[in-house]
């Protein structure tokens, strides 16, 4: 790029008129001004947030002026220094620089800090994380910081030993999480058990729970938030429910092959309804009586991204160790076979699938794989990420390779990001597609 200035007169204009409202506001004692108004980061004065009107928005789709990408493009393209068994960290972090709306939240200086220790917050140093590795410099970057913030506030994650990257996952999460609820977006949640952070926006779905009497056949239903779901796998302790025999359709563009699991075996399995047997009887809120009853989950809402976590490690009384059976997994995955609402369709825990569905606000798109090589003992954590469509490369610490489609797909698989390809405005309802250009 050639780093020069653009001028637009329209733009410009929009500007001054901008500028004059700011100075506006700025005069006024209000308080319910004094609320939207926000500090600009180098400047001593105050300035409203921009709320687009209409002009604007009209303006804006006359002029889709967008940063062409190319295959060359390698912006956000930058590796991480292994601190001493950090490689659980730094293929988190490729991950959660290439969520497409966690990037967009911290490249445009969202995050408001309100920590009394500015230095302490996750945040801050994620938003700084962010600049770092999409500033175009090539060299590898040293995540000290971030590594020190973690051990100071997940201290079992603290120390020089191996650490399993999903625990790590759910713990930044839940850092970031706590950390984000300072900003304006966190405390616009009427709901005291999820706020609207941009951790929950992105990463939060419901786990809908349906516990069924065998005796009236009432339903006690709960919904749960979760960040991820963690999928058994065949070879585990725990019996595995496989596909019908004889069955060869493809699903999710998964051609199924005999001896193959895939990722749709492994939601079909964890959504069929399952009897708790005699050893567990709950009192019935309808018969109120203890009785035998069935659970079957299901999702009640889904989240912008879904990680997908396949249960490899197995840690049991009489053993440990990593199950490496290879799991098939899409490009593409459609999640209304596993919705609460597509409940109706399943007989007996069988997957009902449509020939063709329309719901494509539940079809995802994938763009992140975490793997682990080597067994619990030792091991190495690498991830996939797509940087833009079609291209994917792989991260192994200081080290960034192109990779191909197929490399993706052949991969063992641990943790699995997927992101939907149709975002929903819940002010406007109006449905907006993920083009996944970046």
């Amino acid at each position: 790029m050639c780093k020069d200035y653009v001028y637009d007169k329209d733009i410009e204009q929009i500007a001054k008129e901008e500028q004059g409202e700011a100075l506006k506001l700025q005069a006024s004692t209000s308080t319910e001004v004094s609320h939207q108004q926000c500090s600009m980061p180098g400047l001593s004065e105050k300035y409203p947030t921009w709320e687009t009107t209409k002009p604007e928005l009209e303006l804006l789709g006359h002029n889709p002026r967008r940063r062409r990408i190319t295959s060359s493009f390698t912006i956000g393209l930058r590796g991480l220094i292994n601190l001493g068994n950090t490689c659980f960290m730094n293929c988190i972090v490729q991950a959660l620089t290439h969520t497409p709306i966690l990037r967009d939240f911290f490249l445009s200086d969202r995050h408001r800090c309100e920590m009394p220790s500015p230095e302490l917050c996750l945040v801050c140093e994620m938003s700084s994380l962010f600049r770092e590795l999409y500033s175009g410099n090539p060299s590898p970057h040293v995540p000290y910081k971030l590594l020190h913030l973690v051990w100071i506030h997940a201290r079992h994650l603290a120390g020089y030993r191996q650490q399993d990257a999903h625990e790590f996952l759910i713990a930044a999460l839940d850092v970031l999480h706590r950390h984000c609820k300072g900003d304006d977006a966190g405390k616009a949640a009427n709901n005291p058990n999820h706020c609207n952070c941009i951790i929950d926006q992105i990463f939060t779905g419901g786990l809908q729970s349906d516990v069924t009497c065998q005796a009236c056949h009432g339903v006690s239903t709960t919904i749960d938030p979760c960040w991820d779901i963690s999928l058994d796998l065949p070879g585990s302790c725990t019996s595995f429910w496989p596909m019908s025999p004889g069955r060869e359709s493809s699903v999710n563009g998964e051609s199924h092959i005999p001896g193959i699991t895939t990722l749709t075996d492994c939601l079909r399995r964890f959504t069929r309804p399952e009897h708790l047997g005699s050893s567990a009887k709950i009192k019935c809120g309808s018969c109120q009586s203890y009785q035998e009853s069935t659970k079957q989950l299901t999702m009640n809402k889904l989240p912008v991204v879904a990680c997908f976590h396949f249960k490899r490690f197995e840690h049991s009384a009489k053993q440990r160790r990593k199950i490496t059976t290879y799991i098939s997994f899409p490009l593409e995955l459609d999640m209304t076979p596993f919705m609460a609402s597509s409940k109706e369709s399943r007989m007996n825990g069988q997957l009902q699938l449509p020939t063709s569905s329309g719901n494509d606000e539940n079809k995802y798109s994938l763009f992140a794989v975490v793997n682990h090589q080597g067994t619990l003992e030792s091991g190495h954590y690498t991830s996939f990420i797509r940087h833009h469509k079609d291209q994917w490369f792989k991260c192994d610490d200081a080290v960034i390779t192109k990779a191909s489609i197929k490399d993706v797909l052949d991969s063992e698989g641990y943790l699995l990001f997927y992101h939907k390809q149709v975002l929903e405005h819940e002010s406007e309802k109006v449905k907006e597609v993920n083009t996944q250009a970046y």
